[in-house]
This record gives structure tokens, sequence and C-alpha cells, in this order.
């Protein structure tokens, strides 16, 4: 049986993997896979601590609910990315310095 600690370091690897390809990345849609990454490492923690420790359903409903967040998240995310590929010709976040234009 898998307990706690396995859960924890395997979430505590995501989410450090993540802030990684956060940081280093320079394109946006692999920012927006990193951040997935981060955000399904806290679902991880969540069903976890739920199952050890609460034993009900609550850890289970939150992170259902922040998978439905993530994923609006990433509907939005891909459509801004979209949009500025159309005018600009990139998604490199370097060369986003302005609003206008």
């Amino acid at each position: 049986m898998i307990g706690l600690p396995e859960l924890l370091f395997v979430s505590a690897l995501l989410f450090c993997i993540g802030l990684y390809g956060l940081l280093t990345r320079r394109g946006l849609i692999p920012i927006l896979m990193c951040v997935e990454l981060m955000l399904n490492a806290v679902n991880i923690n969540l069903v976890a601590f739920d199952r050890f420790y609460a034993h009900n359903v609550e850890g289970q409903l939150m992170a259902l609910f922040s998978i439905a967040v993530a994923a609006s998240e990433i509907a939005v995310g891909l459509a801004l990315a979209f949009r500025l590929y159309q005018i600009r010709f990139t998604t490199n976040v370097d060369e986003l310095d302005t609003l206008r234009d």
C-alpha cells in the first residue's frame, strides 16, 4: 500500500518540476503546462491528506473543483496564446513588454 510519505514525495517532485519549468521556459504554452503540473501536485496533496486524515469527501471535492478551475484556466490561457500568436507571430513571453499595439 502506498503511504502518505510516498504521495507527498511524488507531489513535491511534481511541484518542483513545474516550478523549474515555470522559471526556465519562455514560451507561453510550456508555461501553462508547468502551471497545470503544479496544480496537479496540489490535487495529489488534497486527496492524500483527505484519505489519511479526514476520511470524508471534502478533499476529493476540493480536488475536483480545482481540476475544473484548472480546465477553465487552460482554456482561457490557450485562447490568449492563440490570439497573441495571430497578432505578434510569437508566444515568447520575453517579447511581450507592451500592452498596446
